[in-house]
């Protein structure tokens, strides 16, 4: 059993040692652990959480970020070949830093322009289903999403690769996975953003994105602490 308040295990106790809340009746199958958490009779947690594409920037990060890492890896390869056919003088670099610069830009501007229409599509919310129990937690975009979703990211892909677009084939592909399922025992860092009512919980490949509501969100946090290795919290 778990604290409504603050999500800490209260291990039988008839209060919250962290924050003083009073236990009141077990919670029983069914019954709501949080305003929107509730526990399922398999002993899975269970919440959607709706996120306003315009106002929460955690998508626009993601896809800038895939763009970003691939777009400095080809300018580094770019860089690396110049330096050794020995191409590479001052005027060059500033000229190419120059370049990468304004690349970004429009990169940035890009990306933007491609958030509004996938928020357009998605009609301003990105919507997700949660699943957690005591082995991990499972992120699922709610069905109509996932196959609008599917569909965008297939077209994606197919227009950069007929384009020669490594980033936008990556971010078409990255944009067909709607669901990801995170094993505690395997999670190497959690790091939180409560502004962004978000907990990012990364294995070693795969990174998981939990969004959780205000009410909901230190429940989620401290269940999420009590079951991942000691070191993934520091």
């Amino acid at each position: 059993m778990y604290c409504p308040k603050c999500g800490k295990p209260l291990n039988g106790a008839a209060f919250c040692t962290e924050c003083g809340a009073t236990a009141e009746q077990p919670l029983r199958d069914g019954e709501k652990v949080t305003p929107n958490i509730t526990l399922g009779d398999d002993g899975k947690y269970r919440w959607i959480y709706e996120m306003s594409l315009l106002k929460n920037p955690t998508i626009f990060l993601l896809v800038w970020k895939i763009f970003f890492f691939i777009f400095i890896g080809i300018f580094a390869v770019v860089m690396l070949i110049d330096l050794c056919s020995g191409n590479m003088d001052t005027g060059r670099l500033l000229d190419s830093l120059k370049m990468i610069g304004y690349s970004l830009l429009g990169m940035t501007a890009l990306v933007a322009i491609g958030v509004l229409i996938y928020s357009a599509k998605m009609g301003g919310k990105y919507i997700v289903m949660f699943e957690m129990d005591e082995e991990g937690i499972n992120h699922k975009q709610v069905p109509t999403q996932a196959k609008k979703a599917r569909s965008i990211g297939r077209f994606t892909a197919a227009a950069g690769a007929a384009k020669g677009s490594l980033s936008a084939t990556a971010v078409g592909i990255n944009a067909q996975n709607t669901e990801m399922y995170t094993e505690f025992a395997r999670v190497r860092k959690v790091k939180s953003y409560p502004g962004r009512n978000l907990i990012k919980v990364n294995e070693r490949l795969n990174h998981n994105q939990v969004y959780a509501a205000d009410e909901d969100f230190a429940f989620v946090e401290n269940f999420i602490m009590d079951h991942v290795p000691e070191q993934a919290k520091q």
